[in-house]
C-alpha cells in the first residue's frame, strides 16, 4: 500500500458474503461497505460508511474503481475476473482487488498485488479474520526482494525504465547473482523475518563490484544517472533515490 492511509471497500453481493462483510466490518473500522440492498438489514450495528445497491453490482464497477484503492470482494474469485475484466488498465493506475471465499478461509490477492498494495492489505485482512492469504508474486512466495517496490515505504524513488525492472525482477525470483549496491539511505530496508537471499551480494560502493559476475545490479544512490551508463548496462541495471537528508 501506499504510504497514505488507501481507501478500502468491503463488498457483499450474496447473503454469506454480507455475513463475513459484517464480521470483517467490525475489525476494520475504516474500510467502507458496499452490500446489496437485500442484505443490507444484516449490516445494522456496524459504524462503517455503509452503502447499498440496487439492481445487478456490474453497474457499481466503474465507481467503486476509480473511488477505492482496495476492493475487497466477497464473492467468487471466477466472478471477480468477469466483472473487473472491461475497467483493467495497467497496475499503475488499477485498484488493488482481493478476493475472500465465504467461508473466510482464503484471501487472495487478485490485481495489483505490490505496486497497487493488495498482497498487504491481503495479509492484514487474512489476520483479522484468521484466515490463509494466498500470494502468487514470485517475490512475496520466493520471500525475495520486490524490484519494483522495494525502499518504498522509506521514501526510496525508483529509477529505471520499465524493461529495466522486469528484467532485473525475473534475475531476482531465479535466483541469479545480483549485486546490490547501496551508497545512501536507509540500511534497515530488508523488513522480511527470512534472511536475505543468497543470490544477493551487498556492496557499499559501485567501484567495489566485479561487474563480470552479476547478471543484474540494484543500486541505492544519491547519484544522478547519466545516459552512458544507462546505455553501459542496458536493461540490468535499476536505480534507487533515497530521500535527501539535510
Amino acid at each position: 500500500m501506499s504510504s497514505a492511509t488507501p481507501k478500502i471497500v468491503l463488498i457483499a453481493i450474496t447473503k454469506h458474503g454480507a455475513i463475513q462483510v459484517k464480521s470483517l466490518a467490525d475489525k476494520l473500522p475504516e474500510a467502507d461497505v458496499l452490500v446489496s440492498e437485500k442484505f443490507a438489514p444484516l449490516m445494522t450495528g456496524i459504524n462503517n460508511n455503509c452503502n447499498v445497491y440496487t439492481g445487478a453490482f456490474r453497474n457499481q464497477i466503474a465507481d467503486v474503481f476509480s473511488n477505492y484503492d482496495q476492493l475487497v470482494f466477497f464473492v467468487s474469485l471466477g466472478a471477480v475476473v468477469r466483472l473487473i475484466a472491461p475497467y483493467l488498465k495497467s497496475k499503475d493506475e488499477d485498484p488493488g482487488v482481493i478476493v475472500v471465499d465465504d467461508a473466510g478461509q482464503f484471501v487472495i490477492p487478485v490485481l495489483s498485488g505490490h505496486v497497487g498494495g493488495a498482497n498487504a492489505c491481503a495479509e492484514q485482512i487474512a489476520e483479522l479474520i484468521k484466515g490463509t492469504p494466498v500470494l502468487t508474486t514470485a517475490s512475496d512466495v520466493g520471500k525475495t526482494i520486490p524490484v519494483d517496490i522495494l525502499g518504498r515505504e522509506l521514501g526510496w524513488i525508483v529509477d529505471a525504465p520499465k524493461i529495466n525492472i522486469t528484467r532485473v525482477s525475473a534475475h531476482v525470483v531465479n535466483e541469479e547473482p545480483v549485486a546490490f549496491i547501496q551508497e545512501a539511505g536507509e540500511k534497515n530496508w530488508w523488513t522480511r523475518p527470512t534472511p536475505l537471499p543468497a543470490n544477493i551480494h551487498l556492496f557499499d560502493c559501485f567501484e567495489e563490484v566485479d561487474l563480470s559476475q552479476f547478471k543484474a545490479l540494484l543500486w541505492v544512490t544519491d547519484k544522478d544517472i547519466d545516459d552512458k551508463t544507462w546505455d553501459q548496462f542496458n536493461e540490468k541495471l535499476v536505480v534507487y533515490h533515497p530521500p535527501k537528508t539535510r
